[in-house]
């Protein structure tokens, strides 16, 4: 199915596509609010703008996908592949971002608040000015992740791996949450 099949389709008031090959699929500013793109392969897709408020994304398949500025506020990304995708500017709030890979993503001015990103792996992830206040961040791997100028007031690291001393000291002056 290509993009523009799915799209129609979506119009048509079909919501279900899960397990759908979606490889390189375009869907600058498209609105798929409330959709299931579930174990979806979105590898390398153009999801610029996209409304996908809501939506599942259990253990999708989004290496390198352009997520730039979508809107995924309450959406499910849990177990999913996120590995160099591009998330800048987007919006996370209130997602369930747990067991999610995340290595070498850019997450920067990010909307995280309230998402849950528990035994996530940000390895090399960038969330410069990010905003993770009241996120569940227990368990995760933040081998050289770069938290600078993030907001994590309140956020929960308890159990977080690999945390550098200079990130660990810049968490307790931010407010975080460290241990229960």
């Amino acid at each position: 199915m290509t993009g523009e099949e799915l799209l129609i389709a979506y119009a048509a008031g079909k919501r279900d596509f899960r397990d759908t090959d979606l490889f390189r699929a375009d869907f600058n500013n498209a609105d798929l609010s409330g959709a299931s793109l579930f174990r979806c392969h979105l590898f390398r897709a153009n999801l610029f703008r996209a409304n996908l408020i809501g939506v599942n994304l259990y253990n999708a398949d989004l290496v390198g996908a352009n997520l730039y500025c979508a809107n995924l506020s309450g959406a499910n990304l849990s177990g999913a592949n996120l590995t160099r995708a591009d998330l800048t500017g987007a919006d996370l709030s209130g997602a369930d971002l747990s067991g999610v890979d995340l290595s070498g993503a850019t997450l920067s001015l990010a909307n995280l608040s309230y998402a849950d990103l528990s035994r996530a792996t940000l390895l090399k992830a960038d969330f410069v000015e990010a905003n993770l206040n009241h996120g569940n961040l227990k368990g995760v791997n933040l081998k050289d992740a770069n938290l600078t100028d993030s907001t994590v007031q309140n956020a929960n690291f308890t159990g977080a791996i690999n945390i550098s001393l200079d990130l660990l000291s810049y968490l307790q002056q931010q407010g975080a949450i460290l241990s229960t």
